[in-house]
């Protein structure tokens, strides 16, 4: 999402069911109506159910990977934990049918049957980048750092020069390599067939996107188990302990490729950046705050200012809205993955959210002057009922 250039609530909440569309579907006249599904007036619940063991959801195809299902079936109110995994299912369905309006699902569909149609055709060049590999992918010290999951490991390996914004060493070079030379491959060959390439966004003209060709199920491990962790300890405000889905792509900058990249936001609530290389210089980050969207184009204070330099298998990982943005790559190929981690559990939760955000830096600005303005008019009060006298 591009933004303009700048100079506990309730424990549950209510869910609607029926269509998608917030209606009920119409009937034949005549036609009795059908009973209402079961359990069709429970609210999920805000708090996960840690405790709770979700179903496997691995068979279930559609939209949704089956880890949305498994980390949705935990805020389930506790009288439809121990129901019927189908019973579950269409209750969790019907929620996340709200987020597919009828044109985004045939959209859906079409980049569906896209993908199918190159996993079908295409001959991976590294056979090896489609499992997990954490030692062959990952550098020591970061396998160490999610081994022993605290804090204070992730922070021993960790740079944080802003708020929210964390930077580590964290693929092997063969790795980078391997994965450079299977994106050149894919390229090529989409070129050959004539296929017409789905880019990763609608900033980027360059780039693929990595899980149309095979790596969706190795990258969902990657986000699962390497970035999942990390995000639950420094971003739980955004469902970073909730994080079940992705969207992985790679981009690329220079000559005859995309030169910058426009100020904006990521649709994500955690965003993993890796530069993989090649020869470059210039194309660094500028990040210039955390915003909600009421506050997306407010001003940038000055401690909210920090340009970030790419270094291949290096890290910067942040949060989704934090605003950012690519200079311009004055020489040579420079080639990032990104990964943007999704939480479905956050997203639905956003909607009911009655204060102001605690991440939106803006925000908890305006809500430290209001409450400095109430003390101020507190102390006015005071000194104008005792009229004026000092103790």
């Amino acid at each position: 999402m591009a933004v303009d250039d700048p100079a506990e609530r309730r424990d549950e909440v209510q869910v609607a069911v029926g269509n998608g569309n917030g209606v009920q579907p119409s009937r034949p006249a005549g036609r009795p109506a059908a009973a209402a599904p079961p359990y069709a007036d429970r609210r999920l619940r805000l708090n996960p159910n840690t405790e709770h063991k979700p179903q496997d959801y691995n068979d279930v195809r559609g939209e949704y990977a089956p880890a949305v299902y498994s980390a949705l079936e935990r805020h389930l109110p506790p009288s439809l934990l121990d129901a019927d995994r189908d019973v579950k299912l269409r209750f969790m369905r019907d929620i996340l049918a709200r987020y597919w309006p009828p044109g985004e699902r045939n959209k859906v569909q079409r980049h569906k049957e896209y993908r199918q149609r190159i996993l079908h055709l295409y001959k991976p060049l590294h056979e090896e980048l489609y499992n997990m590999h954490p030692s062959a992918f990952f550098l020591p010290t970061f396998l160490e750092a999610v081994r022993n999951n605290t804090e204070e490991s992730f922070r021993s390996i960790m740079t944080e020069p802003v708020p929210g914004v964390y930077s580590f060493a964290m693929l092997q070079p063969p790795f980078c390599e391997m994965l450079l030379e299977e994106v050149e491959n894919f390229e090529k060959w989409v070129h050959a067939m004539k296929f017409k390439i789905m880019r990763p966004n609608t900033m980027n003209k360059y780039g693929a996107v990595l899980d149309d060709f095979g790596l969706e199920a190795m990258l969902n491990q990657f986000m699962e188990y390497f970035i999942a962790p990390i995000s639950k300890v420094f971003y739980p405000e955004v469902g970073g302990g909730t994080l079940d889905s992705h969207h992985a792509f790679v981009v690329e900058y220079g000559k005859d490729r995309d030169v910058d990249l426009g100020f904006h936001v990521d649709d994500s609530e955690v965003t993993l950046n890796v530069c993989l290389g090649k020869q470059f210089s210039g194309g660094e980050l500028y990040f210039r705050g955390i915003r909600c969207e009421n506050h997306v184009n407010s001003d940038t204070q000055h401690e909210e200012m920090y340009d970030y330099t790419h270094v291949p298998g290096r890290a910067v990982l942040h949060h989704g809205r934090h605003r950012h943005g690519a200079r311009a790559t004055s020489s040579g190929l420079r080639i990032n993955l990104l990964l943007w981690c999704r939480s479905s559990v956050f997203r639905e939760m956003k909607k009911y959210q009655k204060d102001f955000p605690s991440w939106c830096s803006e925000c908890q600005r305006e809500n430290m002057e209001r409450q400095s303005q109430c003390v101020k008019a507190t102390k006015m009060a005071f000194l104008r009922g005792s009229g004026g006298a000092t103790i």
